[in-house]
């Protein structure tokens, strides 16, 4: 991900039928196209245990490639804030579940009140809600939580989210209306998903510092955790509270059981795997398949010491690739972009260096029911069809592009080398031609791409490609840097091609109008990678988030999927049906049953607790196993 705004708490959602009611609608949960599992004054949530003990300490590394932090903001552009501050630290007005990833539930709101012509949404605020502080949390704070990360001083991707939300109108001491540009069933969610902090974070004497410098200024917020010791730059710990508000509430109940949560950061990755091993951290989650299936390996593992379990989710796979910097005039032409794509050989990869572990991904909605296949359906069709003159006539005639497919069995066509022809007459039609050593354009200019990593591991695959792309004439530098450095370069937009992967979603909306829309294309540290300015991809985002059925949700996102295929924008990657994780035996205790969505270091840190803390009754499951590895890969990972 590029910036942290945890997913689960906007696929959050009102029930359709409560939808169609003429008057307005108040309850404890909201869902957007489904029902609401628990009712009002339910227990705990089904995959936590409640009588969980407190107590003990987890060390984990981050799941990123973050290699220091400079801040204790996290909600600005420039510098890095610690892992996991954002989950650890911030309540929100309502709280996602593992089990249902369309649905959320009240935490700081005591109750959801949507106006019946879907314009507004109101929240109570829960009496008891605190602040750190002790100071208790008005709807004061919330509009100010919202007006400051609304404003220029905020990361951009927070202006974006929140971008058809008009205004935050303060009813009473702990009441407070959102008012939306347009009827949307998924802005409630979305104002729900708001991270609430104090009025007097920041404050000095009766102003405020601008957003944007608050650095070192600790946050006064109201989640389970504070800041304990820090390394500044290097490890942090946080601290449970002790006297945090919301530890009774149901949707608490059985979560956040560590005493002390610590994250350890390593700038090298063997140094790290070296360091689990040798008993320097609890926990860590492994994303390359060669490292898994030979590092994973030596005594603790055989002695039972260190757990090597692949865990089964249910999750709508990640999408990840190469991804085209669009705003280089190199990369304009679809059929360049094209053959580039043609010249990887996933096959290969997956054969040689991958232990045959993962699937190829084909669209942007992995997995999904959103995913194009074949040519438009009726459905699409009267979506597509208004934006003909918009869309290249092969959006209709022609089924949704796949990725190349090296198979000598198959028919003739599809070699590797066939591949390639195929990609040299593509850069030919697009006026690139071989000369003088190398594939240059009209003006001699010679075609040339720079791959930029932060870790390394992702030079296995880049060599092979490299290879096959040298032998189209084009130049190719494979360049390794610090993760800190690739980050502002991918915020500034300096930057040729990258890899770069996104969390799958059982329900996108939102959110990609700053992956896809024109309008986050030119905003620096936005999460448009591509730089993509599209008008029919405007037009079929502006149907996904307007969507106010599954159905027409379904139909928006594959019609939009099929356009995003057609533009050949990214080399896809590929993905993996499990999470692979490792875990210090003697630590930890764990609930019998996985829930069915999940991140598995949110459920490692909230779900799970410490065998120091104290004995209980509770049956637990075997570690999962397997000989074949699978897995998925994160943000800037290599295989």
């Amino acid at each position: 991900m590029r910036r942290p705004m945890a997913r689960f708490w906007t696929n959050c959602l009102l029930a359709l039928g409560l939808w169609t009611t003429a008057t307005a609608w108040a309850a404890h949960a909201y869902a957007q196209f489904g029902d609401i599992r628990y009712p009002a004054g339910f227990a705990n949530f089904s995959y936590v245990n409640p009588a969980a003990p407190k107590g003990g300490e987890i060390i984990l590394v981050p799941p990123t490639r973050q290699s220091n932090f400079d801040k204790y903001n996290p909600f600005t552009l420039k510098g890095s804030a610690p892992p996991s501050m954002l989950a650890m630290m911030f309540d929100t007005l309502l709280v996602g579940n593992m089990d249902e990833p369309t649905t959320a539930y009240g935490l700081l709101a005591s109750d959801t009140q949507v106006s019946a012509d879907r314009m507004s949404v109101t929240f109570q605020i829960h009496p008891q809600a605190r602040f750190h502080n002790g100071d208790p949390v008005l709807a004061a704070d919330v509009r100010h939580s919202f007006e400051r990360l609304t404003s220029k001083q905020a990361a951009p991707q927070y202006r974006t989210y929140f971008g058809e939300v008009k205004a935050a109108t303060v009813l009473g001491e702990r009441s407070i209306r959102f008012d939306f540009v347009r009827p949307n069933s998924e802005l409630p969610l979305i104002v729900g998903s708001l991270p609430v902090f104090s009025q007097k974070w920041g404050l000095q004497g009766n102003a405020h510092k601008p957003l944007d410098q608050m650095v070192m200024d600790i946050p006064i917020s109201s989640g389970p955790y504070r800041i304990g010791p820090v390394q500044f730059g290097k490890d942090i710990t946080y601290v449970r509270d002790l006297a945090y508000w919301a530890k009774d509430l149901n949707v608490r109940k059985g979560l956040f059981n560590f005493d002390r949560i610590t994250y350890k950061i390593y700038k090298d990755s063997t140094a790290q795997l070296e360091a689990f091993k040798a008993g320097e951290f609890d926990y860590m989650q492994s994303f390359i398949a060669r490292e898994w299936a030979r590092a994973f390996t030596g005594r603790a593992f055989d002695r039972g010491e260190l757990i090597k379990a692949e865990l089964p989710h249910g999750n709508a796979g990640d999408f990840q690739g190469f991804q085209f910097n669009l705003r280089r005039d190199k990369f304009k032409d679809v059929r360049v972009r094209q053959a580039i794509a043609l010249a990887m050989d996933f096959e290969w990869l997956n054969r040689q260096l991958f232990y045959n572990a993962y699937s190829r991904v084909r669209g942007y909605f992995v997995a999904s029911d959103f995913e194009a296949k074949g040519r438009p359906g009726p459905d699409e069709l009267a979506l597509l069809q208004p934006l003909r003159a918009k869309l290249p006539a092969a959006v209709f005639e022609q089924d949704v592009p796949l990725p190349p497919k090296t198979d000598l069995a198959m028919d003739a066509g599809h070699s590797l080398r066939d591949h390639l022809r195929q990609a040299r007459d593509l850069l030919n039609d697009a006026g690139w031609t071989y000369r003088d050593g190398a594939l240059r354009n009209a003006n001699g200019q010679a075609l040339t791409l720079e791959f930029l990593d932060s870790s390394g591991s992702m030079g296995r695959v880049v060599t092979p490609f490299a290879k096959n792309l040298e032998k189209l004439g084009i130049q190719v530098q494979y360049k390794v840097i610090d993760f800190a450095l690739l980050q502002k370069r991918m915020d500034v937009f300096d930057f040729d091609i990258v890899s770069n992967r996104t969390v799958g979603s059982e329900a996108p909306g939102t959110e990609l109008l700053e992956r896809f829309g024109s309008k986050s294309a030119d905003v620096e540290g936005s999460g448009n990678v591509l730089g993509l300015k599209d008008p029919a991809v405007d037009a079929l985002l502006d149907k996904a988030v307007s969507a106010t059925t599954r159905p027409e949700l379904v139909t928006s996102l594959r019609a939009l999927d099929r356009v995003l295929r057609h533009g050949h924008y990214v080399v896809p990657h590929w993905y993996g049906a499990v999470h692979r994780v490792s875990w210090r035996a003697a630590a930890f205790d764990r609930p019998a049953t996985l829930p069915r969505y999940y991140q598995p270091e949110a459920l490692v840190t909230s779900v799970w607790w410490s065998r120091s803390a104290g004995a209980t009754t509770h049956t637990f499951a075997a570690p999962v196993s397997s000989t074949t590895p699978v897995g998925k890969d994160a943000f800037k990972k290599g295989p």
